[in-house]
């Protein structure tokens, strides 16, 4: 039987596939439009496509893995990431990159889905959040080194070095679970994988207002901190002015405060309410937006200014992110492979949006960025207020 820390480890591990493959080759996104011969828009739709094909496929992961064992999926899914790496790699035209760009995108969450749907397999109450606040805080520390690797091994052997160091990360999650990873939903408990009962658990799913309002607050949330993520390029060459070494004055500040923002959400587990633990964690990012506007609007970008409030943004997102995720899984127990699929896919499509429709049009200035964020925030407790009004009326019906 595998521990409880390396399980959490292990989940860890799955769920930084999609964000290492999103801030790694950043750095590289001049190399490669000098490579193919295009500009800047086409090189932003290997991020773009990449999204859109990782919010499409999230629907289908945990559905997969409540049909045919949490194993399975996670097995495929890493395996293909890992081929698609090598592909990547391997690409001699932006079309060929882009097609292997799009497999990654459908591969890529499987684990991060999955893994959510085991967690609440194996553990309930308290231990659920102290442990999805573990690989919250494992997790968070991928996308503050994947774009500082990136960027060394762009500077040392190209982009092409960042999809083959995928590869080998893929390959070695690959053994680990293979030999590790424990099957936590056994066959009695599975669903038939059939087209009309699926369909009608996905309509019951959308269809629960209080289930939409918490995986929408989740998605708007950490699009106020994505939205810096799809723009690091631009914040950093042209509103910092720095290099393609520098990308940690953004990623490490921001993710430094995903893992202490969730280091605390696990130690208030069972101390603090998960509606208290959400407040507090809205409380955080509020402060911090109001913050990043004011700097924004009254002096230049300049460091550790420019990225002080992000850091504590990422504190409060990391607060309220796994009672948000555990109150959702909560209100579907038979089904909690789906809801985590839908919550993934929920949360990805935002990341879509954000990167392909509000990133062009907030990343030339460090104020519309903030004042992007700020929105972002807002819509977000906004989703959460009205949770709280319909949750009472459910328990007063």
């Amino acid at each position: 039987m595998i521990g409880r820390r390396a399980f959490a480890i292990l989940l860890a591990g799955l769920a930084t596939l999609a964000p290492f493959s999103i801030d790694a080759y950043l750095p590289s996104f001049p190399a490669i439009a000098a490579s193919f011969d295009v500009g800047a828009l086409e090189v932003q739709q290997t991020l773009s496509l990449y999204l859109i094909a990782f919010a499409t496929m999230t629907l289908f992961h945990g559905a997969l893995a409540d049909a045919f064992g949490r194993r399975p999926v996670i097995l495929a899914g890493v395996a293909l990431f890992a081929a698609s790496a090598v592909g990547c790699a391997l690409s001699t035209s932006l079309a060929q990159l882009l097609f292997f760009r799009v497999m990654q995108g459908l591969c890529a969450g499987a684990g991060l889905v999955v893994g959510r749907a085991m967690i609440r397999d194996m553990f309930a109450g308290p231990d659920a959040q102290r442990l999805m606040s573990t690989v919250t805080m494992i997790f968070a520390i991928a996308p503050a080194v994947a774009p500082v690797i990136g960027g060394w091994l762009q500077q040392a052997a190209g982009w092409q070095s960042v999809f083959v160091l995928l590869a080998v990360f893929a390959g070695v999650l690959l053994v680990s679970c293979y030999l590790r990873l424990p099957e936590t939903l056994p066959p009695g408990a599975r669903h038939a994988f059939a087209l009309l009962p699926l369909a009608r658990n996905y309509l019951r799913v959308f269809g629960n207002a209080r289930y939409v309002l918490l995986v929408g607050a989740i998605a708007l949330n950490f699009g106020g901190y994505f939205l810096y993520i799809s723009a690091a390029p631009a914040f950093i060459y042209n509103v910092l002015e720095l290099g393609a070494t520098d990308f940690a004055w953004l990623f490490g500040p921001g993710i430094a405060g995903v893992a202490l923002g969730a280091f605390v959400s696990g130690r208030l587990a069972g101390r603090l309410s998960p509606r208290a633990t959400v407040a507090t964690g809205y409380g955080v990012m509020s402060c911090a937006a109001g913050a990043n506007l004011a700097l924004c609007a009254w002096t230049a970008p300049a460091l550790p200014w420019a990225v002080a409030p992000i850091m504590l943004y990422t504190v409060g997102m990391a607060l309220a992110m796994p009672n948000l995720t555990l109150l959702g899984l909560d209100l579907f127990p038979h089904n909690k492979g789906l809801a985590a699929s839908i919550q993934a896919f929920v949360h990805s499509a935002g990341t879509a949006l954000v990167a392909g429709l509000v990133t062009p049009i907030a990343h030339g200035s460090a104020l519309g960025l903030a004042v992007a964020m700020a929105l972002l925030l807002l819509a977000g407790c906004c989703c959460w207020i009205i949770y709280l009004v319909v949750s009472g009326r459910h328990a007063r019906a």
